[in-house]
């Protein structure tokens, strides 16, 4: 779970409903016609840009924003030296006894163990990652659109509210719903947008990058493990995907990640 999507989300809306609630009659702020324009207007015009299909798995996709935690790259460097150093001992058919909770790597481990060639690895590795970014790119644009569409659905609110109060001014009792919704279709649009939406695409294009990170790792070691190289030699060449600071030195012994455990 990630808590500083939950936490900052949360804190947003709280403070939001705080300056509502201290203001006076929170109903005020509840307008249908603004819901009906704002939040299913966006829906609808979504739904134009892209497929039922792909707007549902998006909400699927969102939850890797609150939900889906990565194992780090130490924690990953540290599960390939292990393998690496079983592979070692007992060659490439000694890590078929071995557990791997990571799919993308076990995928990579059950091919080392099939004997596939160095190529075929890379080749099939390297379509699954780029799979897995074309997913995540489709569910970024989708929150991307809604981030687009939900302001200009409010300012379309906001001209329709202005339009009803001009056309009206002789009548003061159409004034006050009338620029209601002309506010609060503004309201809406922006609170969508800069609450959820956007804050969410940015939070999977970051996932994206770790997750493509993670993989490229996972690649790399896979094919060394394959080549026969020192499983030293692994894990210090794996050192370069972490930031200076967070590389451990030459005397550390590493190993032990908990993710690769023989069976039994």
């Amino acid at each position: 779970m990630d808590l500083a999507t939950i936490i900052g989300m949360a804190g947003a809306v709280i403070i939001i409903g705080a300056a509502i609630f201290t203001g006076g009659d929170p109903g005020i702020f509840l307008n249908i016609p603004s819901v009906l324009i704002v939040i299913g207007g966006t829906i609808f015009v979504v739904f134009m840009k892209f497929s039922i299909k792909q707007f549902t798995k998006a909400v699927g996709i969102a939850m890797k924003a609150f939900m889906f935690k990565l194992e780090s790259p130490v924690e990953l460097i540290d599960k390939c030296f292990e393998l690496a150093q079983i592979a070692k001992k007992g060659g490439p058919l000694a890590l078929e006894k071995v557990t791997v909770e990571n799919d993308f790597l076990k995928k990579g481990v059950d091919m080392l163990v099939d004997g596939y060639d160095p190529e075929v690895i890379r080749d099939i590795l390297l379509k699954e990652k780029s799979l897995a970014s074309d997913r995540h790119k489709e569910g970024i644009r989708i929150f991307d659109s809604i981030t687009d569409v939900a302001p200009a659905l409010g300012m379309i609110g906001t001209l329709i509210g202005l339009v009803q109060m001009l056309a009206n001014m002789s009548d003061p009792k159409s004034i006050g719903p009338a620029m209601a919704v002309a506010l609060l279709t503004t309201l809406y649009g922006a609170f969508i947008s800069n609450v959820i939406s956007k804050p969410i695409a940015d939070k999977l294009g970051m996932r994206s990058g770790e997750e493509a990170k993670n993989q490229a790792l996972i690649i790399d070691a896979v094919l060394s493990i394959q080549n026969g190289l020192n499983p030293r030699v692994i894990k210090d060449a794996l050192q370069n995907y972490l930031p200076k600071g967070e590389r451990k030195s030459e005397d550390d012994e590493g190993g032990g990640g908990g993710g690769a455990k023989e069976a039994a």
